[in-house]
């Protein structure tokens, strides 16, 4: 027997239920400072006891919560994978490896083209924007008085590079979530992100070398510091990129992403005892725990660039998931989602239309939570039935969710990232942000093509779609 849900739900009512679950989240978050979790819980809870006043039972409820989270669960379970992955690459010296050779492209005279450039490739192999931007990101603010740079310049192109990093890496959650919970595989994800990513790369590209030119300084003494870290760290060897090889090919080659990510972690072992021998205790405690240099070695800000990965640093971002999850099916067992499309359901007749609507949702939670999962997760459970409905693929969907979630939380001063970022550079939001080309680049580009209709992909054909159904 289907779980019982409310089908009878004013627009109105919908409207003044939504708005005290974002109030609950609001508040908590930004006013008192609370995880998101303590704040999700928070707004269950409330929403429980509407249920029950509206005469659902728990265990319907509970019903819709689970159905809530079965739409994620493909991110659920990678999030194990992609811990495991991570740990891998730094012990078998991929991530270190790319990290050195990346530093050689640092270029005084193009200051603020290389900080984005760099970041870029070091956000891809590390997957995490806020590492990124709390190692790299303060070495490039650092070097930034050496220099004679803009300092808020060089903040917007770490965060751009950051943060493009953050939407692209196989190694992201935000990119692992946007896709599962859509329904699609990792790198196709990936793939179909490339058609909005890849024009703001370049025109970021040639607005950072349009900037270039008045920085003063020639002084590389901190790059060099950190690539002698990074050789005594005794991760860095040529040979080993090959597991970032493998990823790469499986991926070009559509292989699952569950299967390109064991083959990729078997290649990084292999790697791994080529050149060191860690017993299996210690290698079972790096896969959990993540890696971490021995504390024997002086490596400085390199410590904080390599302890990263293991499954349980998954754990955080696991638990969000499923809350919010299960805070998507209850807002349905409620009717209040159901409501709230069936209110803007007549204008919603088009590609264009429906990926405005996506975007902005995930714009305003971003603006009104400020939490970036929750813009992605919330968005994508809310729009996904509006593009089966207008026979569009759910990578638009997970593109959109990205372009408007992912990269738009850091230009937000009350949001985690941006109050992170922010102080960990030093830097206020308001200070970096009309320099964060790639993100309100991306945002605009999948607005363009969504009304356009360039690369919009229907579900059931090739052909690009932006008709009305």
């Amino acid at each position: 027997m289907s779980p019982k849900i409310l089908t009878h739900i004013s627009t109105q009512l919908a409207f003044v239920i939504a708005a005290i679950v974002i109030a609950i989240m609001g508040v908590t978050m930004i006013g008192f400072g609370w995880v998101p979790h303590l704040s999700l819980l928070l707004a269950i809870c409330v929403l429980l006891a509407i249920g029950l006043f509206k005469g659902l039972s728990f265990d319907d409820m509970q019903a819709q919560m689970a159905s809530g989270v079965m739409r994620g669960i493909g991110a659920i379970y990678l999030f194990f994978f992609i811990g495991l992955m991570i740990a891998a690459l730094m012990m078998s010296g991929a991530i270190p490896t790319l990290m050195y050779y990346g530093f050689e492209l640092i270029s005084p005279e193009f200051y603020y083209l290389s900080a984005f450039v760099l970041t870029s490739i070091i956000g891809v192999t590390l997957g995490s924007s806020l590492t990124t931007a709390a190692t790299l990101g303060v070495a490039f603010i650092g070097m930034s008085h050496a220099f004679d740079a803009n300092v808020a310049i060089a903040a917007g192109a770490v965060v751009s590079g950051a943060f493009f990093g953050d939407k692209m890496s196989p190694l992201s959650d935000t990119c692992t979530i946007a896709s599962s919970v859509v329904g699609i595989d990792l790198f196709e994800h990936i793939r179909n992100m490339m058609y909005t990513t890849v024009p703001a790369w370049l025109l970021t590209v040639l607005l950072f070398w349009f900037f270039s030119g008045d920085t003063a300084g020639s002084n590389l003494s901190q790059v060099t510091l950190l690539q002698a870290q990074l050789i005594e760290s005794g991760l860095v060897h040529s040979y080993a990129v090959l597991p970032f090889v493998a990823l790469v090919g499986l991926a070009v080659f559509r292989v699952n992403a569950i299967y390109t990510i064991i083959s990729t972690i078997s290649v990084a072992l292999l790697i791994t005892y080529w050149h060191s021998a860690p017993s299996f205790g210690e290698l079972g405690g790096y896969l959990f725990g993540g890696y971490a240099p021995a504390e024997s070695l002086a490596l400085g800000e390199v410590a904080g660039m390599l302890s990263r990965g293991g499954v349980q640093s998954m754990f955080f971002t696991q638990t969000i998931v499923i809350l919010a999850l299960s805070l998507g099916g209850l807002l349905t067992a409620l009717g209040v989602l159901p409501a709230l499309l069936s209110g803007i359901k007549a204008s919603l007749t088009s590609s264009g239309r429906a990926i405005f609507a996506a975007a902005m949702s995930a714009l305003s939670i971003n603006v009104l939570i400020g939490e970036q999962y929750l813009s992605i997760l919330i968005s994508g459970t809310s729009f996904r039935s509006t593009f089966e409905r207008l026979n569009l693929h759910p990578k638009n969907l997970s593109r959109t969710i990205e372009d408007a979630g992912t990269v738009i939380n850091p230009l937000v001063p009350w949001s985690v990232c941006g109050v992170f970022i922010s102080q960990a550079l030093g830097v206020p939001v308001l200070d970096y942000l009309p320099y964060a080309f790639f993100c309100y680049l991306s945002l605009l580009l999948t607005l363009i093509f969504g009304f356009t209709g360039v690369t919009i992909s229907p579900a059931k054909s090739t052909e690009p779609k932006n008709k009305a159904v």
